[in-house]
């Protein structure tokens, strides 16, 4: 048997793969993979009943499979609710939107020396007190909407003042810092908590929800640990552990913040 492929069928191919590859990194590590992948070995099953011929189990999971759309909108309502948040914000230039975000990987290299200087100084002097920090950079997706219940600042970056606004007894220290367009945004955010429930133990709430904010947006997390110290950088939905200062200053030198 020959198949005739033509271009819309490849681009086709290609265009599902990608929705399949997008949701999958929403609901990894999360309760919602399982029930994925339970709907789906169901609806298997439907097929090879269907090519076997077989009238009464196909019947009856004919009429489950009916309602799977309705079904699958109301298990997965928050991942879908997540699902558009990221197409919204990821392809949204801070003000306008941007249909080069969706095709282009090349990413703008304007960071800032002296801002990175500053953020890599507060960090590793909160690092060695313990004092616990949450500082979202902003690329191209927009934080506008995670300003909501924080307060506003619109300050200078300066490592003395991050270290003010995540001292312990400060009003601001809890929540997130969220730093665009070079500058200090906003303080005291509250940020979206991640689904997953595969993470080590060891991650507290700010790590939690600096994963939530990376999954939600393209923007890179700087997290200060208060109970290790340790500094961690969190970049769609992954976690890396920084060893050194440098390490650090090379980083945020590569990002627009």
């Amino acid at each position: 048997m020959v198949v005739n492929l033509t271009i819309i069928d490849i681009i086709d191919i290609v265009l599902v793969a990608i929705i399949l590859f997008q949701l999958y990194k929403l609901i990894r590590g999360t309760a919602a993979l399982s029930i994925f992948i339970g709907i789906f070995l169901i609806y298997m099953f439907w097929l090879i009943v269907k090519a076997l011929n077989m009238q009464l189990i196909g019947a009856l999971l004919g009429q489950v499979i009916g309602v799977g759309v309705i079904a699958l909108i109301i298990v997965f309502q928050q991942e879908v609710r997540r699902f558009l948040l990221v197409i919204g914000n990821r392809y949204m230039n801070r003000r306008r939107f941007s249909f080069g975000k969706i095709f282009s990987s090349v990413e703008e290299e304007t960071g800032s020396p002296k801002e990175a200087e500053e953020i890599v100084r507060a960090t590793e002097s909160m690092a060695a007190k313990k004092i616990g920090a949450l500082i979202v950079l902003g690329r191209k997706s927009s934080l506008d909407i995670y300003s909501e219940g924080g307060e506003r600042i619109d300050a200078v970056i300066s490592a003395e003042l991050l270290e003010t606004i995540f001292f312990k007894n400060s009003p601001l220290h809890d929540g997130a810092v969220l730093i665009e367009d070079g500058k200090i945004f906003a303080a005291r955010c509250p940020l979206p908590i991640t689904d997953r429930v595969s993470l080590p133990t060891r991650f507290g709430m700010r790590h939690r929800a600096a994963i939530g904010i990376s999954e939600h947006t393209d923007a890179l997390v700087v997290v200060v640990s208060e109970e290790s110290g340790k500094i961690v950088v969190v970049e769609g939905g992954e976690v890396k552990e920084i060893i050194n200062p440098n390490e650090l200053r090379q980083i945020l030198l590569k990002e627009k913040i």
